[in-house]
């Protein structure tokens, strides 16, 4: 019993120690290329801070590692064991009696809780700092770019009805940038547009700074500010303006219950809560994908083919994801299903595989 939970430690040590080599490694990387693009990118502005840059790239790389969460679990996976095999440890291991499941059991579950740790504590992390590099950037070149498309909302008041969009967002939707405004009347008569570089929101009233306007019956001119009358409170603004990844996972469920009240769209913050809520799960069926491609000895040969084939079962795996996420935007598919459906097929199709090769 002794000799099997250390065993089991082993095991558990060499995926963990494996799959942060895998995670910080590629933050490194996703940090150098992205601060050598933003130093590119400011490269004609005066008196430009390495700092300010260095910082508004450190702080917008977590949420991009996060993504690549699942495929460091499993190259770590896979690098774990090929390197166990190529030592001949797993030849040993088998030939004192444990099986392959026992191989596996520790990454398991070492992946499962890593999942947590990422669901309850790294994503809210990497959401709050994903909106500080977009204050960062908005300082570093005037305004962030936009990263999602325009975005858009309809108001009513007693003055008429508008519509706003803007390419960006700051704060959670309370300023946004590039914003473009169509008033109308009560009997939805168009009345003017409005042009202006940042909208901020303040009690009742939309302030537009910099402003174009486009009169139905004049001349367009220019204006320094105008007060825009609005009834959208904070909470309903943020619901159409702010993306659904920069939103901390212990707030989605407030987000997603404000949504429906106010009658807008949830599905996207329906669909982020629930691939949270089923990240632990999906990185376990990483492993299970990884172990199907990598248990192979090292003396049977074609180990390259076994490498080759688990990253493409995770690139397909990934593919298939983002269809379901692209479904459910769409409502074509139902969120919880469009977040659940990759782990069960991955999960499945390797522990069918996996199955397969160790018990015939």
């Amino acid at each position: 019993m002794f000799h099997g939970i250390t065993l089991s430690r082993y095991f558990g040590m060499r995926f963990i120690s494996a799959v942060l080599a895998v995670f910080c490694g590629l933050i490194a990387l996703t940090v150098l290329i992205d601060y050598v693009e933003l130093m590119r990118r400011a490269s004609e502005i005066p008196n430009v801070s390495a700092l300010l840059v260095a910082k508004t790239s450190i702080y917008r790389v977590p949420q991009v590692a996060e993504r690549l969460m699942p495929f460091c679990v499993l190259i770590g996976a896979m690098s774990c064991y090929l390197t166990l095999s190529r030592r001949l440890e797993l030849v040993i291991a088998r030939a004192a009696g444990v099986s392959a499941w026992q191989f596996i059991s520790p990454a398991i579950i070492a992946a499962f809780l890593i999942g947590v740790l990422a669901t309850a504590i790294y994503n809210p992390v990497s959401a709050i700092l994903q909106e500080q590099s977009k204050r960062l950037e908005a300082q570093l070149f005037g305004q962030p770019t936009s990263t999602g498309g325009a975005f858009w909302v309809r108001q009513r008041t007693d003055d008429g009805q508008a519509i706003i969009g803007a390419q960006s967002s700051q704060q959670q939707g309370a300023q946004l940038n590039g914003v473009s405004v169509f008033a109308f009347d009560n009997a939805g008569r168009y009345q003017q547009r409005y042009e202006a570089r940042t909208a901020i929101l303040e009690s009742s009233t939309w302030r537009l700074i910099d402003v174009r306007e486009y009169p139905s019956n004049a001349e367009p001119h220019d204006r320094a500010e105008v007060l825009l009358p609005t009834n959208l409170t904070r909470e309903q603004v943020r619901e159409s303006f702010a993306t659904p990844e920069t939103v901390p996972f212990w707030d989605l469920p407030q987000y997603i219950g404000i949504a429906e009240k106010a009658g807008l769209a949830a599905a996207g913050y329906r669909l982020q809560f629930h691939k949270l809520l089923a990240k632990p799960f999906l990185l376990a069926a990483m492993v299970f994908l990884a172990a199907a491609v990598s248990l192979r000895f090292f003396r049977f040969g074609g180990v390259q083919k076994m490498v080759l084939s688990g990253v493409a079962s995770g690139f397909l795996l990934y593919v298939f994801s983002k269809v379901t996420d692209d479904m459910a935007k769409a409502e074509l598919m139902h969120p919880v299903a469009a977040a659940w459906l990759p782990v069960l097929v991955g999960g499945i199709t390797g522990f069918v595989a996996l199955l397969y090769q160790e018990d015939g």
